[in-house]
Formats: structure tokens, sequence, C-alpha cells
């Protein structure tokens, strides 16, 4: 996905040329893609509250972000597929997040214009502290299945010494309810299996012929049942390491195999249940997160416009799409072309980062001009 830059300047006559120049050397240079991004007019209110909102809006957007990178992690978790596949998925107002961003147009329903900046402010966020609550709570039930089930999956994915039998053994396998006789597992490395043959019979005195069975194999050996008496386990035990047989610690318990096995099927019933209506759910509220973060960040745009150019309201915004190899190139034409706006801004180092109030930017540089960068890399890479 993309990153963006938001910027504004002075809408004044002379200034509206310096637009004309920014997108025609902009352009041919190949130095980027540049949109309209047109923000209506808003209730500005004065110039104080304007200093103490803009800094709500820094804390705000940056939250909004993190809201929506929680979210399409949790899809990305949930579809366990390509980011690709995820992608497709996130979606604002039913169009990709470019396709939205490009052809920005305020919803005058969610956000009337009557209402004041900072109203409109408390309106996205509590919007989106809805949403990240939400998401907290639909997330840990179904996070918490999700681990139960694997934990059990994990359990019957291992080998022969560390596997659940609940798939393997049955109650036919077992001498039950004697008084002397039990019947023990054994796991025989498959190079051992002629050796076990041979002489399983031979390890204590007490064993009873021919009671061998194989109930399964694996890559690395076989599991085997042996029947003896009870007093001639620890010797039987004891001779079986030192022929490299492993007597496995197993009691038969068929009341605690068949809740293993209702378990499984339960948590999968259940995963598989909540999967589609948690999915549409991390869909629609996708959506209306961004829909919010990028009306946050038009407001952010319109505040430090009006505190950065001053009052009447008289700025222009535009959205552009930097080539990604000519970065630098295309910061170096913007300050070029804006540095009369701010000579200090211009000439200094670009990295440094100036912290005036009524001028907050968060953690971004500042420029002679109103820029916000948004970056749609909204899934973490693997």
């Amino acid at each position: 996905m993309a990153e963006f830059w938001l910027i504004s300047a002075p809408g004044d006559k002379s200034n509206q040329q310096q637009w004309e120049r920014m997108n025609t050397v902009t352009t041919k240079a190949n130095l980027s893609s540049n949109f309209k991004f047109t923000i209506p007019d808003l209730k500005v209110g004065t110039l104080d509250a304007l200093v103490s909102l803009s800094d709500e809006l820094g804390k705000l957007d940056t939250f909004a972000e993190s809201v929506l990178k929680k979210i399409a992690h949790s899809m990305s978790d949930m579809m366990e597929d390509s980011e690709d596949k995820v992608q497709e998925n996130l979606l604002a107002n039913g169009v990709d997040l470019v396709t939205y961003l490009t052809r920005f147009q305020w919803d005058m329903a969610k956000y009337p214009i009557q209402q004041s900046l900072h109203t409109l402010s408390e309106v996205m966020s509590k919007q989106i502290s809805q949403i990240d609550t939400d998401l907290k709570a639909r997330s840990v039930a179904y996070s918490n299945i999700k681990a139960n089930l694997q934990s059990l999956e994990r359990k019957a994915m291992g080998n022969l010494l560390t596997r659940t039998l609940t798939d393997i053994v049955n109650k036919n396998d077992f001498v039950m309810d004697s008084e002397y006789l039990t019947t023990l597992l054994v796991v025989v490395p498959k190079a051992n299996y002629v050796m076990w043959q041979k002489t399983y019979e031979s390890l204590s005195d007490l064993v009873v012929p021919r009671s061998t069975k194989k109930l399964m194999e694996d890559s690395e050996g076989g599991l085997f049942t042996v029947t003896l008496f009870k007093k001639a386990v620890d010797e039987f035990k004891a001779k079986a390491r030192e022929n490299k047989f492993v007597v496995r610690e197993f009691n038969f318990n068929e009341k605690e195999l068949q809740s293993e096995k209702e378990e499984m099927t339960r948590l999968a019933a259940d995963k598989k249940q909540q999967y589609g209506p948690l999915l549409r759910w991390l869909k629609v509220n996708f959506s209306e997160a961004f829909i919010a973060w990028i009306h946050v960040k038009a407001l952010r745009v319109s505040v430090e416009s009006v505190l950065r150019y001053g009052l009447p309201v008289n700025f222009q915004a535009v959205l552009l799409q930097p080539n990604k190899k000519s970065l630098k190139r295309l910061r170096g034409v913007l300050n070029a072309l804006y540095k009369h706006l701010d000579g200090v801004a211009a000439a200094s180092v670009a990295d440094a980062v100036v912290d005036i109030p009524g001028l907050s930017i968060g953690n971004q540089d500042y420029y002679s001009y109103v820029c916000f960068k948004i970056d749609l890399n909204l899934i973490d890479q693997k």
C-alpha cells in the first residue's frame, strides 16, 4: 500500500499560481500524483480554542491509526491468509483505501459541519474509542477459543510420547477392572520392531504371552500394548528402558477421553460459529474507523492551516502520492515553492522536530507548509 502527503498552503491568488506550478512540476517530473482534497467550510471558533484542539487532534490521529492497525491485524490473524487476500477486505465505504482517500468527500451525515470543530472531534473520538472497546471484547473471546483449540490440536500432532491418545485408544485395547492384570503402552522405534516382538515376553516372567498389539505408527516408531501382572510393572519398565523401549505413562479413563473429544468438537464448532460474524464486524468497523481517521486528518489540516495562515479562512488542501524513488526531490520542490511562507522552517534541517503551540504535528517534521503523512500500510509486515 501507499504513503500519501496531505498538504495545504494559503489559497490567495498568488499562491494559487504556486499550486498550479507545483502540480505541473511534480506531475511532469513524475515526482507525485496529485489529487484535490476538498474540505468544507467548518466552524472555526477562536484561535485559543484551535491551539488546544490542535494537540487533541494530534493524539486522536495517532489513536485512530493504532485502532485501524489492530483491526487489520485481527483480520489477518483470523484469515490466516496472504497479505494480499487480507488487503482485499480492508475497504472504506465499499472501495479500496486509495480510491476512498483520493476521492475524499466530507460525510455531512456523520459529521455535520454546523457543529463546532471541538464537537466534531469529540464525535470522532467517541466513535473510535467505542470501536476499540468492542474490538478488545470480541477479539479476546475469539482468541481464547482459537488458542484452546490450537492447544488441543498441537497435542494431536505431537510424537507418540507426547501426543493425545484420544483418537488412538479405546476400551477394548486394555484389560479393565482386573485385580491382578494391567495393560501398558510402549513406544518402540521402527528399527526395533523385530527385537520387540522377540523380547517383550522375556522382559518379565509375568508378561501375558502374545498380548502385544500395535495401535498406531508414525514416522519414528509404533505404539504397542502389552499386558502383564501389576506387580511386575516396575521390573518391566526398567528392562524396557535397557532395550530402548519407552513405557508411556497412561491410565485409560473413558470419561476423560470422551470429554477431550467433546471439548475439541465444541471448540471447533464455536470457532466456526464466531468466525463469520466477527469477520463481518471487523470489515464494517474497519471501514468506519478508517473514514473517521481521514476526517480527523481533514480536521487537522483545517486547524493547522488557520493557525498557520490566519483568518479569514483561506487555504487550499491537496493530496500527494509521492513516487517512492523521488521522495527527497519532491520534498525539495515543495520546500522551494513554499519557502516564502516560513523562511526559518525552509532553512532548518529536515529532521529537526519543532514543538510550537498551535503547530503540533506529533513526531512529523515541520515544514513551511502544512503537511501530514497518511500511511496506508496498516498490516504488519511479516
